[in-house]
């Protein structure tokens, strides 16, 4: 009754009435009839959706259902019919940075160098990413300019001002992630959370105010963050932290991922080498592929869980922004963080299938699901024929440096 409910589009309720009366009338042995005993026009003529006449609209006409009732001839209910019966569906649409082929190489070949062929289980799989640091920078907001509230039917609406909204408070924080590692029982030997700090600087009040007496000790933020701001973060707070929290039995040589922002330095640059370099570690710096916000842990996904959370408890001072942000950062637990390394791997599994392009879907892995069944790999495996057809494309590109290894385990000949 199920099936045939759904295939007719109509109720449970309504098969069994039509199932009751032709039982009856069967067993009564007369002529089997059941037909809707009402007279006259029944039901609604159901208008049909025009896919392909919407599919050929400029999807600039499609932002609203007003907009694609106008286009098509249809009223904006009819399109919402159509929506809540599945034909049609919403889409947001997010800019993606803008890539050049050189781009899209550059982006194949850093995922290309990512894969290992596992001996033991004859597969390809992405290589253990637990010494690799994310680093990223972002900006938080005291408030966001527009807010969704839900208040009762007479209750008065709330009412927020500011002088300007181009000049809500702000402060930009660094984090660094690594990705948690496990003990063999499933404890947590390391979270993965390194820290978050506040690019921020504290003076005495130059006058008194409503709020505080002058001399009071302040905390403002920095306005312009440069290469001498960021170097000093990375020497006294980001490598401290490393040195501080990374497990004993972890190998010391560890990688930090930056982007190509203007403000990061290079690893060549003395007083971090200096700072690097020591008490047994040896820390290196590694730029992403530009354009690339979808190979940064950060930008991926953990920063967006840390604003979620910050956006559940406003502040009201620079002070309290940085306290509600911090405790955003460690509230995370590590199984959010981890699930972000996964999305990471499908991610450059995508960009393998798009040969570098950033023109996919986020992929979704039912993480949680698996999680609870025990079934959650630590890492992907990536098919190997879609391996080697990478493999030809960066050879026809001139890009195979760092993949002979990787070549020679599955048989291809490396080109002189």
């Amino acid at each position: 009754m199920n099936e045939v409910a759904n295939k007719f589009n109509v109720t449970r309720k309504s098969v069994f009435t039509i199932w009751s009366a032709a039982k009856k009338q069967r067993e009564a042995e007369v002529a089997i009839n059941v037909r809707s005993k009402i007279k006259g026009k029944k039901g609604k003529n159901r208008l049909p959706c025009p896919i392909e006449a919407i599919v050929a609209l400029d999807v600039e006409k499609r932002t609203t259902l007003k907009r694609l009732g106008k286009a098509i001839g249809h009223s904006p209910s009819t399109c919402h019919r159509w929506v809540k019966e599945g034909l049609i569906k919403s889409h947001t649409s997010s800019i993606h940075p803008a890539l050049s082929e050189d781009h899209k190489h550059i982006r194949l070949h850093f995922v290309m160098g990512k894969l290992v062929f596992d001996r033991l289980l004859r597969c390809i799989m992405f290589k253990d990413m637990s010494r690799i640091i994310h680093i990223d920078e972002k900006w938080f907001y005291m408030t966001n300019p527009k807010c969704r509230y839900y208040i009762g039917s007479n209750e008065a609406l709330p009412y927020r001002s500011c002088k300007s909204k181009r000049y809500i408070t702000k402060i930009m924080f660094l984090a660094a992630v690594s990705r948690p590692t496990y003990k063999e029982n499933g404890e947590v030997l390391f979270d993965g959370k390194l820290g978050i700090w506040p690019f921020t600087y504290q003076e005495p009040a130059k006058r008194k105010s409503k709020n505080r007496v002058a001399g009071t000790i302040v905390t403002k933020p920095i306005e312009s963050i440069t290469k001498e701001v960021t170097k000093q973060t990375l020497i006294n707070c980001v490598i401290p932290a490393i040195k501080q929290k990374w497990p004993v039995s972890a190998s010391k040589e560890i990688y930090i991922q930056q982007d190509n922002a203007k403000p990061h330095i290079n690893g060549k640059d003395k007083d971090f080498l200096e700072a690097a370099t020591s008490d047994g570690f040896n820390i290196k710096l590694t730029q992403q592929p530009a354009q690339s916000p979808d190979l940064n842990i950060l930008d991926l996904g953990f920063f967006r869980s840390i604003q979620s959370l910050q956006d559940e408890n406003p502040a009201k001072t620079v002070e309290e922004l940085v306290k509600k942000v911090t405790e955003a950062y460690e509230s995370e637990t590590v199984e959010t963080l981890d699930n972000v390394f996964l999305s990471l791997q499908a991610c450059m599994v995508e960009i393998m299938k798009k040969r570098g392009h950033n023109n996919y879907p986020l992929p979704h892995l039912a993480k949680a699901a698996q999680r609870r069944q025990g079934t959650l790999p630590r890492d992907l495996t990536v098919d190997e024929d879609l391996v080697k057809e990478c493999i030809q494309f960066l050879i026809t590109c001139g890009l195979i440096g760092e993949l002979d290894q990787l070549m020679l385990d599955l048989g291809i000949q490396v080109p002189f």
